[in-house]
């Protein structure tokens, strides 16, 4: 990929170093377009190959750089060597870089940038990645809403790129909760309000019993005994508590498939609360387990008694924690997986359980805790749906689908859809999840919804646009001027722009497979949607020669298709119209 000109490069370089092409083809990039000029297409960063040297070893930069440009000669592919800041700079044969890019995008449709060379030394691999896991009968928070797309951009990004992946849903289904929402559901619960929708009424009987509680210690007292009950096994209870579980997921089913996401398997705490007690023989077995004063057990992880470093596994009443029930589900997962990653998708509050979960499995003797890692992300401040605070995933998905109908209303561009409804919510979506992930993960950051619907500036409106404008001149024009198509009528500043561009989508992929952030995808959508509006409106197809009509329909396909792929990685499902 860069369609082979990266490794050409890397051969000739290789004869002039006397050293192997691998080890040179990372050190040359793509360089970023430039609106004040025309740019190279590669270069090669000098300092990259004096890693080595100490600095009062290194030879001037620049003079490095120069003198290797002498020894290089232009050939077949490169048509200019020049020099920069500590760089060796490459041109690429126009004519071959336009025929070589278009056809590349075409012939490997959803897999451009994925055989790029910089993938060639990858292992295949198997990752669990756990994410979105909410609690049943408490709010789906902003927090689940981030995780749920951070973790499917993730999920979907290794597979693209090969591995063999499991999405786990692992839910909040167990501990005191469940006994007071047994409680609460004997005396406030409705049978057909929990058919119809369980999310919403398991809710509202939390609530409610949650106050009586809170008043009433006959009603508190029910509910630990209704959860002793299920920790004991008993088959009244279980029942009933199955039966919240199974239709909370059944819901969650539907509203995640709103949101294009899906899962292989779906966990929860409940499943570990007997391998959970194994846990606790086991780190007694290795003397880890200390008892306090109070009957809770715990674990020194500094073995010096600092307060800080003392993590409690179990309650007084024997009672497995959330802590010990991570424990058992890493240690089964292992087993069932053997999995070479497993990534948690969290908010960044529940780093430092993370750090104590993955240093527990280290000193109870599991060596595979360092492929286990935790990918925090930032806070949300300020989302709210017109009914208040969000409560409810379906409460956001509604909210996008009723704005962005709105706004589609007041456009005079929009096109009569076929379905607005489910227009109005993809491009709702893409909105924002844009919103989202335009900066670091860890970044808190204040939610706005105008800022989301904006169809100008750097916005999922702005990609959905892009993308369906492009496919209508597919229509428009149809599929006649496509069989074959002549390089040299591509060579305006606007084309060689948009294919400078598309020659660096693999290395944008490479680094967000190094760093798990979606941030360097959506910029790098964002620049390919600005340069297809800027070309839009100079290289008219209509009126054009035929020749000319064609070569442009090419390079305007070619971009629509890398949006598209881009935006299918981010978990946005493009429209064609809007």
């Amino acid at each position: 990929m860069a369609c082979g000109f990266r490794r050409s490069i890397a051969y000739q370089l290789s004869r002039v170093l006397d050293l192997p092409p691998e080890n040179l083809i990372k050190s040359i990039s793509a360089v970023p377009i430039s609106k004040k000029e025309e740019v190279a297409d590669f270069q090669l960063s000098v300092d990259s190959l004096l890693e080595n040297n100490s600095d009062h070893l290194r030879p001037d930069i620049q003079d490095q750089a120069k003198r290797l440009a002498e020894k290089l000669k232009c050939d077949t592919v490169v048509s200019e060597i020049s020099t920069g800041q500590g760089t060796v700079n490459f041109k690429i044969n126009r004519e071959l870089l336009t025929k070589t890019v278009l056809q590349q995008v075409i012939e490997d449709g959803s897999k451009y940038g994925l055989k790029s060379e910089l993938f060639s030394d990858l292992p295949q691999k198997k990752i669990v990645v756990e994410f979105s896991s909410p609690n049943v009968a408490k709010k789906f928070h902003v927090g689940h809403l981030r995780s749920t797309i951070i973790g499917n951009f993730i999920a979907n990004l290794k597979e693209a790129l090969g591995h063999q992946v499991t999405r786990i849903n692992y839910l909040g289904d167990w501990g005191m909760q469940f006994g007071l929402l047994g409680t609460g559901f004997q005396l406030f619960g409705y049978e057909e309000k929990l058919q119809s929708s369980p999310l919403q009424h398991l809710f509202e009987v939390y609530v409610q019993v949650n106050k009586e509680a809170a008043d009433d210690k006959n009603v508190a007292k029910s509910a630990h005994e209704f959860f002793q009950r299920l920790e004991l096994g008993d088959l009244q209870a279980l029942s009933l508590w199955r039966k919240f579980r199974d239709l909370s997921i059944e819901e969650y089913i539907r509203i995640y498939k709103r949101l294009g996401v899906h899962f292989d398997e779906y966990s929860g705490e409940s499943f570990y609360r007997e391998k959970s007690q194994e846990v606790l023989k086991l780190l007694d077995r290795k003397g880890l387990l200390q008892k306090t004063i109070k009957g809770t057990a715990v674990v020194d992880l500094s073995g010096k008694g600092d307060p800080s470093s003392i993590c409690t596994v179990m309650r007084s009443d024997g009672t497995s924690l959330y802590a010990t029930r991570d424990l058992a589900a890493a240690i089964d997962r292992m087993d069932k997986y053997n999995f070479d990653t497993m990534i948690y998708v969290t908010d960044k509050g529940q780093k430092k359980h993370f750090q104590q979960v993955f240093q527990m499995l280290k000193i109870m003797g599991y060596d595979w805790a360092e492929r286990c890692q935790h990918v925090p992300f930032g806070v949300v401040q300020g989302m709210k749906t017109r009914r208040g605070d969000v409560t409810f995933l379906e409460d956001v998905l509604n909210e996008i689908r009723l704005r962005m109908l709105q706004n589609m209303a007041s456009i005079k561009t929009t096109k009569e859809l076929e379905n607005p409804q489910e227009t109005a919510e993809r491009v709702g979506l893409a909105a924002l999840i844009i919103q989202d992930f335009k900066g670091l993960l860890l970044s808190d950051y204040q939610f706005s919804w105008d800022r989301v619907f904006q169809s100008r500036g750097d916005t999922g409106v702005f990609l959905q646009y892009t993308h369906a404008r492009l496919h209508s001149l597919e229509e428009t024009f149809g599929c006649g001027y496509l069989n074959d198509f002549n390089p040299a009528c591509l060579q305006e500043p606007q084309s060689v722009s948009i294919l400078q561009h598309l020659l660096r989508f693999d290395e944008v992929l490479y680094r967000s497979s190094q760093d798990l952030q979606p941030r360097h995808i959506v910029s790098y959508l964002l620049t390919l949607s600005h340069l297809a509006a800027m070309a839009h409106k100079t290289l008219q197809i209509k009126h054009s020669p035929p020749e000319v009509a064609g070569a442009r329909l090419h390079l305007f396909r070619a971009a629509r298709c890398v949006l598209a792929n881009g935006m299918k990685l981010l978990g946005i499902t493009p429209v064609s119209r809007m």
